[in-house]
């Protein structure tokens, strides 16, 4: 199993997270963006930065997972995309995206795009905390348990 993490948008401390599970795993993590990111030295943990362009990183990621493993992102058309290779998608809340709730988070990200090109106002998701912090820890570790 390796873990693909888009992390163009990926907070500081899920990047965190990551990093020690990786060590404490052994599980190769790479980390992919289109700016220079900053990762602690490990054999582990690699980062590749694509260029710059509209889902790039997204589209290297589709390229190199396989079935089987896990890919962080919040991303809802990427996490389909890795789900229909057999990879699984946990995004940085916590939330394991599955085939039985991507099409609904889909049409629902869908619909949302709709409202904010004709004017609506939707705002942003909250600020990540605690809980979400937990949640994602928690996850990533059953998914890590049930790999080994």
């Amino acid at each position: 199993m390796n873990i693909w993490v888009d992390a163009d948008a990926c907070p500081v401390a899920i990047k965190e997270i990551l990093f020690k599970a990786a060590d404490r795993t052994k599980t190769p993590t790479t980390l992919l963006a289109n700016h220079a990111l900053r990762i602690p030295p490990s054999r582990f943990i690699k980062f590749i930065q694509v260029s710059s362009g509209f889902d790039v990183a997204d589209d290297e990621i589709v390229k190199r997972v396989v079935a089987g493993d896990l890919v962080v992102t919040q991303d809802i058309p990427l996490a389909a995309e890795v789900i229909e290779k057999g990879a699984t998608a946990l995004n940085p809340r916590g939330e394991l995206y599955t085939t039985s709730n991507i099409r609904s988070r889909l049409n629902m990200r869908d619909f949302m795009d709709t409202m904010r090109a004709s004017g609506v106002q939707t705002g942003g998701p909250p600020a990540l905390n605690q809980a979400d912090k937990q949640a994602f820890a928690n996850n990533l570790d059953r998914i890590l348990t049930k790999a080994k």
